[in-house]
């Protein structure tokens, strides 16, 4: 348990950064379901075997619904998947922009969306195990990563300047397209509590210091106060080989 505790944190990690210096839209949301897929080895590793299960539903939800608006943004921009051509596509994609950022939220574990119930239940209880401050540390670090590519991506494709690339509107008036990206944002609404209420027979009060209690919305809250502050930077990172390394995926696939 302790190997696969070091390799899920090691992979949340990884994950994380990686996708903090990526541009491709597919890729980010693909590094984004490795780093979640690292949380539930995690939470296995802690033997906590029902937990992993309920964050693997929750997360096929508004994962599925992530994948959905970002084929849908890649369809309506003339099929790029560069997040530095896309740039206040809020303006064209109104409803799509609410539900891929109902999903980013989810997967940030804001409270009360359906990534929230599973996440957090996950952290509160890997709090109790005396692994040590540095896994607590890691797993803290890793949750704000989460925070900031999701930010990061949020800014560049919907908020940020207008990136160059062409966009038509058209998609949102295609139902067969908009229809169930409808229904898993309900989902993404809805199905942490009446999941939780399916997994679990009765309802687990957890006591842990205040710092603890409030340490995962801490970290969310900072990291997103750090990533809109650093967007500035976002088209001139200065970091050298740190940029080029993580851009590469750690050379990984070489």
């Amino acid at each position: 348990s302790a190997l696969l505790l070091f390799i899920s944190i090691m992979t949340m990690f990884m994950s994380g950064v990686v996708a903090i210096f990526e541009y491709d839209l597919k890729k980010i949301i693909a590094l984004s379901t490795l780093s979640q897929l690292g949380m539930m080895m995690f939470s296995i590793s802690l033997g906590l075997y029902e937990l992993a299960f309920f964050h693997l539903l929750t997360h096929a939800l508004f994962k599925a619904l992530l994948f959905l608006c970002a084929g849908i943004l890649i369809h309506g921009a003339g099929n790029t998947q560069d997040i530095r051509s896309f740039g206040g596509l809020s303006l064209n994609f109104p409803l799509v922009t609410v539900c891929m950022n109902l999903a980013n939220l989810s997967l940030c574990g804001v409270p009360f969306l359906a990534g929230f119930y599973s996440k957090d239940l996950i952290v509160e209880l890997a709090c109790q195990y005396s692994w040590g401050i540095f896994v607590l540390l890691m797993m803290f670090i890793c949750l704000s990563l989460t925070v900031l590519y999701s930010v990061r991506l949020t800014y560049l494709s919907f908020v940020g300047p207008y990136g160059g690339g062409t966009s038509i509107s058209v998609c949102e008036s295609d139902y067969s397209l908009v229809g169930p990206v409808g229904i898993l944002s309900f989902t993404s609404l809805v199905s942490g509590p009446i999941l939780s209420w399916l997994n679990f027979p009765a309802p687990v009060l957890i006591f842990l210091p205040v710092f603890l209690k409030w340490g995962a919305l801490f970290f969310v809250g900072v990291s997103l106060l750090v990533m809109l502050s650093l967007q500035g930077l976002t088209y001139s990172y200065k970091w050298g080989a740190v940029s080029k390394f993580s851009g590469l995926m750690w050379f990984l696939p070489w």
